[in-house]
């Protein structure tokens, strides 16, 4: 960890200036794309610098560098030469999210499933596994194993490409499901036997059940959003 009061007193060397620039673009970037993605940050929502600075406790290059950043990611939109955005959000947008997400995940959970070794077995079983442990009141824990469990699913694809299309379109994805968990009806699905079942036809390597399980697990939750949109 940089030490920011003892580098304003202790002579640095040529990279370390740099180093804490980058340090602090990072730690700019995460909490912004964090609010932006649980919601805390409303889609559409001005991105003021100054208050971003207060916010987060940085400098205003840092976080103009970090909504550069989110834009290539999609979570923020610029809206004239200085000004950013949070991402807006409709019915159109969600709808095209999944039907990519499920064209990429067909991809890499069969590419999984057909070149994953042992250890992409292991690692899988283990992310079920906490996920099955987490406790569902506590949100940011449970979406961080969540997350980690449809990782695996992907990891042994062994395309980087494709994997980082796929990460980026479940940060997309997940600010809609924040919308979906707070139906009443979305919460009596059996989310537990739905990873349940993916999980088993992964380690029974059957390529085609695993993927239609998986397809059927994000499009019942984009049924929820649509309604959510109509209403």
């Amino acid at each position: 960890m940089i030490d920011l009061a003892s580098t304003a007193v202790i002579p640095s060397k040529q990279g370390d200036s740099a180093d804490v620039v980058k340090s602090a673009t990072q730690r700019a970037y995460q909490g912004i794309r964090k609010r932006i993605i649980n919601g805390e940050i409303l889609p559409g929502e001005r991105l003021k610098v100054e208050s971003l600075k207060v916010l987060l406790n940085t400098g205003a290059s840092p976080i103009r560098e970090a909504l550069s950043l989110l834009t290539s990611d999609q979570l923020v939109e610029r809206i004239d030469q200085r000004g950013f955005r949070a991402a807006s959000a409709s019915k159109q947008h969600f709808q095209e999210i999944l039907m990519l997400r499920c064209q990429l995940e067909d991809l890499a959970i069969r590419g999984s499933i057909g070149s994953g070794d042992t250890q992409w077995e292991e690692s899988l079983v283990l992310c079920h596994y906490r996920l099955q442990q987490a406790d569902r009141n506590d949100p940011e824990q449970w979406e961080h194993l969540h997350r980690a469990f449809h990782s695996a699913l992907l990891l042994g694809c062994g395309s980087p490409i494709l994997l980082r299309f796929c990460d980026q379109l479940y940060d997309l994805n997940v600010r809609y499901r924040f919308l979906a968990g707070k139906s009443g009806r979305y919460s009596k699905r059996d989310i537990a036997s739905e990873h349940q079942s993916i999980l088993d036809a992964a380690l029974a390597r059957d390529a085609t059940l695993a993927s239609d399980l998986l397809i059927r697990h994000y499009k019942l939750t984009g049924e929820f959003l649509a309604d959510q949109f109509d209403e």
